[in-house]
């Protein structure tokens, strides 16, 4: 979860606002001061923190409960509307064919950002090439076609050239036919006449349908001062925040970026390449002070489907349930930060409870210790991933030497799949569950379209 001290600071608020039995000014009072310290933390501005806290306390002083309420859903609902003016204004970001160039000071993640947007449109089935017009920086033309790589899209560059302004045009007309096209442009340490002019030729020749902003969230209320800057400069169409999970400056980024009126369009979340999402301010809060998020969590959901064949689930009703068996449907499940982006997407009440405040830790162990068993059973011989029950003895030694890993690990593995292989005999005597498993992954369950169930 991303801005994770920020989140556990306001969560605990609003604890505090639930376990009271009278809401009065003592209480509203303690509740603006956790606020304060919580937001100043986060690195959002001073006086912009102040005239949040202080709009909370005045209204929740002030402000009739409505009938159709109680006064600790009232406060509550109160302090959402305010934190929610510090995240701007969505902007609709519609799917479809297009030319994105992005824009940004070195190293802010122009390069990697690129691969995530990608990947982003390439799941939605539409043909994508990265255009290498970063001519400046040293490294910047492998960096790009080993991303593009990574991702399976198309690269585009010229090897040596330094006219930046030369490389979109060809690559612009050689890939002319491609679904969407995303241009990586050349950075500066500082927004200069050279680099103004670059972006400003590079955007009257490709003449992008979107022109991203792209700022590392580790810059805080700086990036506010960026954002306006480049906007001057060529107008910015959306800002994606880069590494804005564990920094304590994210949300200064956030607000200061939102403050210019410069819609953020994405955020990244991780390392990974999967780790980007588009950014709903509504959702966003929502989620970081555990009331859920129905929407996120059904595409998680429908994504963690997905990941699972049916074949694998048909063999476990047919009573074939091996140590194969189980690597197949861990090798389709053990995809980066799944488990955490289904869990974070409950509400606090559901997934607080599983998590008791330590999800971090317990998902970041359940997926080493996937990893590790994987490992394991990859030193096994076929005839012992088919017999997992013949494998005692010599055979765990030499399965712990190959691995890594000592005879204990070997051991609970074993143990592990024993538990599993119990459970799925379980299920198989019950042929309603299993019609109802079967209909599930093949996503029956989850409707294509959820934007109606946002709300």
């Amino acid at each position: 979860m991303v801005l994770d001290s920020l989140a556990k600071s306001l969560r605990e608020a609003l604890k505090k606002i639930n376990r009271s039995s009278l809401v009065d000014d003592r209480l509203v009072e303690e509740i603006v001061k956790e606020m304060q310290r919580a937001l100043l933390m986060a690195d959002v501005d001073v006086s912009l923190t102040l005239n949040i806290t202080n709009n909370v306390e005045k209204r929740a002083k002030e402000e009739p409960v409505p009938k159709n309420s109680n006064p600790r859903n009232h406060l509550i609902k109160i302090i959402y509307e305010e934190l929610l003016r510090i995240l701007g204004k969505p902007r609709e970001f519609h799917i479809k064919p297009a030319t994105l160039m992005l824009v940004g000071l070195y190293g802010q993640g122009k390069t990697t950002s690129a691969g995530k947007i990608a990947k982003f449109y390439m799941k939605h089935g539409y043909k994508v090439v990265l255009i290498a017009a970063d001519t400046q920086r040293v490294g910047a033309y492998e960096q790009l076609e080993q991303v593009s790589t990574s991702v399976g899209a198309s690269f585009f560059g010229i090897y040596g050239e330094k006219d930046s302004r030369k490389v979109v045009k060809e690559g612009l007309e050689k890939f002319k036919d491609w679904d969407v096209k995303i241009i990586d442009t050349s950075g500066r340490n500082a927004i200069d006449s050279s680099l103004t002019k670059e972006i400003t030729d590079i955007n009257g020749i490709a003449k992008p349908d979107e022109v991203v902003l792209i700022l590392d969230a580790t810059i805080g209320q700086q990036a506010g001062k960026q954002a306006k800057a480049f906007n001057e400069s060529v107008r910015i169409t959306g800002v994606y925040i880069t590494k804005l999970d564990g920094t304590a400056k994210g949300g200064g980024a956030l607000s200061a970026v939102a403050a210019t009126g410069a819609p953020i369009l994405f955020i990244g979340t991780g390392e990974h390449m999967e780790d980007m999402e588009y950014f709903n301010p509504a959702r966003f809060l929502s989620r970081l002070l555990g009331m859920g998020d129905f929407e996120t969590l059904m595409a998680a959901a429908k994504e963690f489907q997905n990941e699972i064949d049916e074949n694998s689930i048909e063999k476990m009703s047919q009573g074939k349930f091996t140590l194969k068996e189980m690597y197949d449907i861990w090798d389709q499940m053990n995809k980066p930060g799944l488990f955490k982006k289904l869990f974070d997407s409950l509400p606090m009440a559901a997934g607080g409870a599983v998590r008791k405040d330590a999800d971090d830790q317990f998902f970041d162990e359940s997926e080493n210790k996937l990893k590790k068993y994987k490992v394991i059973m990859d030193s096994m011989t076929y005839w012992e991933m088919e017999n997992p029950d013949e494998i005692k003895g010599s055979r765990v030694e030499r399965i712990a030497s190959g691995s890594g890993y000592n005879t204990t690990d070997v051991k609970n593995l074993l143990k592990d799949y024993k538990r599993v292989k119990d459970m799925v005999k379980n299920i198989r005597g019950n042929r309603k569950i299993l019609s109802m498993m079967k209909k599930q992954f093949k996503g029956a369950n989850l409707p294509e379209d959820l934007s109606n169930l946002s709300q």
